[in-house]
């Protein structure tokens, strides 16, 4: 059995320690406070992609080595500083690793239900959203907060002039709205319906309806520069409120998802707000593939 660190051997393993998986652990740490500070969870895959990481699933080494320096940290002033590993979650249950449990609750996390699981989840990271000292940690670990976007990239993607349709962006909207399944629904679903016009008489490239729930969709062709896809960002988190107001209006439940595809690839300097966003972005959709 591995001997328990101390709270002198956590924080200073985290802090200088040469090993690949405690570089990603300090790599990992401002990622997951940006998270925590946008309010938002981390897919595994994403947080992966941002620590140029080809196996999503070897994160639990960086991961845990957080989780103990926290510990340790808390131990050492006395306090209690929440794990903010907690933060990344898996795609398809929408939860944590199972290493997660000794942090929410004192009986064995396995054992509860899939339901239960995700209210004590739930109630977890309501304490890291809210937990005030996150820089104050980070300076523990002499790490440093993220620069935000460069005020030039989003200056640039204010001055926009708008244009007619690129025949190659209709070519997209068109193709996607028959691809269904590129966004996880079954053909069943049937082909969107494009140039959906909402409420506020914004127009969406594609919708898809999937039961109770509705799917926009935003595209971008390979004729989108880094300040088109920005605007798409910000265009998703845009239709998704607007297809919720559209729900409650009409007496639903609101259910709704946005979903940015892209022909091209996302910009690198792009990939930390798209996380930071909680933005679905689909890359490398070609109408000829």
């Amino acid at each position: 059995m591995a001997k328990r660190q101390t709270s002198t051997t956590a924080s200073a393993a985290l802090q200088s320690g040469e090993d690949l998986y405690l570089q990603r652990a300090r790599l990992a740490l401002p990622r997951l406070v940006r998270q925590a500070r946008a309010g938002t969870p981390i897919f595994y895959s994403d947080l992966a992609e941002e620590l140029g990481m080809s196996n999503p699933r070897t994160l639990n080494y960086p991961l845990g080595a957080i989780g103990r320096a926290l510990a340790a940290l808390g131990r050492k002033h006395n306090m209690t500083v929440p794990g903010i590993q907690a933060l990344v979650i898996n795609k398809r249950t929408g939860l944590p690793g199972e290493g997660i449990g000794k942090f929410v609750t004192p009986l064995p996390f396995s054992e509860y239900a899939i339901e239960q699981k995700r209210r004590l989840i739930d109630a977890y990271l309501s304490k890291i959203y809210t937990y005030p000292q996150w820089e104050w940690v980070l300076e523990q670990f002499e790490l440093h907060p993220l620069p935000p976007v460069p005020a030039a990239i989003l200056d640039e993607a204010r001055q926009y002039i708008g244009g007619g349709e690129s025949e190659r962006h209709r070519q997209l909207k068109l193709y996607v709205a028959t691809r269904p399944d590129l966004l996880g629904l079954s053909p069943a679903v049937g082909p969107g319906r494009t140039e959906y016009l909402l409420l506020s008489a914004d127009r969406l490239d594609v919708l898809f309806e999937h039961g109770a729930q509705r799917i926009a969709v935003e595209v971008k062709s390979d004729l989108s520069d880094q300040a088109d896809v920005l605007r798409g960002l910000f265009q998703c988190i845009k239709y998704r409120a607007l297809l919720e107001a559209e729900q409650v209006a009409q007496g639903h439940v609101p259910n709704s998802r946005a979903v940015l595809v892209l022909q091209g690839q996302l910009p690198a300097d792009l990939l930390g707000l798209k996380n930071a966003l909680g933005i679905e972005v689909l890359e490398g959709v070609a109408p000829n593939a």
